[in-house]
């Protein structure tokens, strides 16, 4: 079996969730089948891996359309593979073209949708309405379709409520067991600005809004005056985010000196060092399809308070694991808090109850236990072939 895996993001080129999990799934199987995987990019040195970028007259046009442009060189070199498999919108276009082309199927791995992220559309204005006609075409005419969580396959159902519901399979995302363990390493959280001797909310994600951070900005108002606010937030979506969040920290400063933002892409030993020195990991997303980062601070035996939105509570396990956070949200596709007092302060409050727990360790190993359990790399990849096995033989 040969499966071509189309994706924009591959190592080291990673900045999302979604280039983690195909990175760490082709590792996987590429132990079992053939997979030649097709990115963006620049060349990289791997074998059964190309990298393609769009062609030099479209270096000033939209870059939703580079992005088409992209998928269009992959597509003939896809001629004698068993099936495609696309993630992300970027990809899809791709798999869907090679799919006709070849007569081939083609499977989509949902890692988010654009109807769900309809803030997008004033960043990109006609960019995002077309990412959003590519994404919904190549989902209705898709032979299958992967959700990464079953409120991610809700999701999708009700985004686009075309699609046959029996061809939408959970597949959840899953961890480096090996890679994502307790490991202290006092001298790297130092050198990040963070007192390992004292306790820390740790934040990770990318500034936009799906992520929530100024909910917690907001929350930690109340936290306790000796817990540290560990910010590990860079690649903002827009300026508009970034200077809102900005804004934030400096109101934050001035009741608290112990608010630290590490702006700068942290080496996966600098993550770790983190998350395994943090007292709390805090995610306030209003949108999340799982969370690959709350399986990281599992993984690291780190008690997580979370959003109970999207895929999370199938992460996290309310006082087992950490505690979710309820949320009432809008039903425009935004995921705003209809109140977001009531959101933030129930937000502080689970932060610091669990800063108070007397369990802490039992929460962080029960954490450790459970993606050992449910979320390894070796699980997610036998689930994937066997989707890819029914993929194949109902195109036939």
């Amino acid at each position: 079996m040969r499966i071509d895996l189309i994706t924009k993001e591959y190592p080291p080129h990673i900045y999302g969730g979604a280039g983690v999990h195909v990175a760490e799934l082709v590792k996987v199987l590429r132990k079992t089948i053939e997979v030649k995987v097709r990115c963006f990019g620049e060349i990289r040195d791997e074998s059964d891996t190309f990298a393609y970028t769009h062609p030099v007259d479209f270096d000033s046009a939209n870059p939703a359309l580079q992005t088409m442009a992209t998928d269009l060189a992959m597509v003939s070199d896809m001629a004698s593979t068993d099936l495609v498999h696309s993630h992300t919108w970027y990809a899809n276009f791709a798999g869907q073209v090679a799919s006709k082309l070849h007569g081939v199927p083609h499977l989509i791995t949902a890692h988010s949708l654009e109807p769900l992220r309809p803030w997008k559309e004033q960043q990109l204005g006609g960019g995002y309405l077309l990412s959003s006609y590519i994404e919904k075409s190549a989902y209705e005419d898709a032979t299958g379709i992967i959700a990464v969580s079953a409120g991610m396959r809700d999701d999708i159902l009700r985004a686009y409520p075309q699609i046959d519901p029996g061809k939408v399979t959970v597949v959840h995302n899953g961890i480096d067991l090996e890679a994502f363990q307790a490991a202290k390493d006092l001298d790297s959280v130092r050198a990040n600005g963070v007192d390992p001797d004292k306790r820390s909310v740790l934040f990770v994600g990318r500034i936009t809004k799906q992520k929530g951070l100024p909910y917690l900005l907001k929350a930690a108002r109340d936290l306790p005056a000796d817990v540290q606010l560990v910010l590990a937030a860079g690649a903002p979506d827009t300026p508009q985010i970034l200077q809102e969040v900005t804004e934030l920290v400096e109101e934050l400063r001035k009741i608290r000196s112990n608010v630290i933002w590490i702006q700068k892409h942290l080496s996966r030993p600098e993550l770790i060092a983190l998350l395994s020195s943090a007292t709390v990991f805090a995610c306030p997303s209003i949108y999340e399809p799982l969370g690959i980062v709350n399986l990281e601070a599992m993984a690291c035996s780190i008690p997580v308070v979370a959003t109970a939105t999207g895929g999370i509570p199938e992460v996290v396990a309310h006082n087992q694991t950490g505690l979710l956070v309820p949320i009432e949200q809008l039903k425009d596709g935004s995921g705003t808090p209809i109140d977001e007092a009531r959101f933030v302060s129930d937000f502080a409050a689970a932060l610091n109850q669990m800063l108070d727990s007397k369990q802490l360790r039992e929460f962080g190993e029960a954490g450790r236990t459970r993606v050992e359990q449910h979320f390894s790399w070796s699980s997610i990849a036998d689930q994937t072939l066997s989707v890819y096995r029914r993929a194949i033989d109902n195109f036939k």
